[in-house]
């Protein structure tokens, strides 16, 4: 049994097929199957139930899969947990919202290499709740959230900023009232699995205002360019941190009870990598301070 095998099987337990397992550890879909073998027969017991037309774990299976996120875990951390430096020269997993991708995390990213050259860092974009689940078990070590009504124990939430919401339309919209451009022009909806789509949800249930909606999205950029093509208005967050090339549309403020989301970064407790994470914490907070409104330029 090798650590090679044991990342095999959590990917096959995340991506629930050999073939996507495949494409996560770098193999073939044949590799995976052909280790997946030899880790039964190393450990003696049946990990997938075969008659099924995707692998299914077995009770058994469920339980090596958790014994070997932990092995995996420490097999990585084994290095920064006994360095001084916490991981500064190693590599950190962060996962991050997409709304972020275009200009807190890159820059962030941009002022942390610039700190420490020796951190290698590797970016998976998601959602609030599916970044959560990975930051609990342990297969990434932070992420930049939204905060969600409830935190998973044993997970550290650190508050970045705040983001109002509001309500984008086409440059040539000559319409100034949120209220009627929600209820008279077509509505692009911000993915309602997301935390920001519960947040945009409620506040229009709030308000009593009846929607037609024309899609659903969970990419900010796609919105931006569907809005701007005037196929609709939609309801989005105004970031802390601008995209340098967004699209141009117009932005109308929701008013003082406009919802508002909270960005933060989560990692585990006793995180082995934290002064990493301090320090990806420090970088995000710069690149924050030097975006907000009224700030001198450095």
């Amino acid at each position: 049994m090798t650590i090679r095998l044991l990342r095999t099987l959590v990917a096959v337990a995340d991506t629930r097929t050999f073939s996507a397992a495949a494409d996560v550890v770098h193999v073939t879909h044949a590799a995976v199957s052909q280790q997946m073998q030899t880790l039964e027969a190393d450990l003696g017991i049946a990990l997938f139930n075969r008659t099924t037309r995707t692998p299914e774990l077995t009770p058994l299976g469920h339980q090596v899969v958790a014994k070997a996120r932990k092995l995996i875990a420490d097999y990585d951390n084994l290095v920064p947990s006994v360095l001084a430096d916490g991981g500064l020269s190693g590599q950190v997993t962060l996962g991050a919202l997409r709304t972020t991708l275009t200009g807190l995390t890159p820059q962030a990213m941009a002022v942390l290499k610039s700190r420490y050259p020796q951190i290698g860092m590797r970016i998976r974009p998601g959602l609030t709740g599916a970044l959560l689940a990975e930051v609990e078990r342990g297969a990434i070590d932070a992420a930049i959230v939204t905060r969600p009504h409830l935190m998973p124990m044993g997970v550290v939430f650190r508050e970045l900023t705040e983001e109002p919401m509001q309500l984008i339309a086409a440059i040539e919209e000559q319409e100034d009232d949120p209220i009627t451009l929600l209820r008279d022009r077509p509505f692009i909806r911000f993915n309602r699995n997301a935390v920001v789509g519960t947040l945009i949800d409620n506040w229009i249930l709030s308000k009593r205002i009846r929607v037609t909606e024309t899609m659903e999205l969970d990419s900010p950029e796609a919105i931006a360019s569907m809005v701007q093509a005037n196929l609709g208005v939609s309801i989005v967050p105004d970031l802390a941190v601008k995209p340098q090339d967004s699209v141009p549309v117009k932005r109308v403020d929701l008013g003082p009870d406009a919802p508002r989301r909270v960005l933060g970064l989560v990692y585990l407790e006793g995180q082995v990598k934290m002064q990493a994470i301090e320090a990806l914490h420090e970088a995000l907070v710069s690149v924050l301070d030097r975006d907000r409104p009224g700030k001198a330029p450095l």
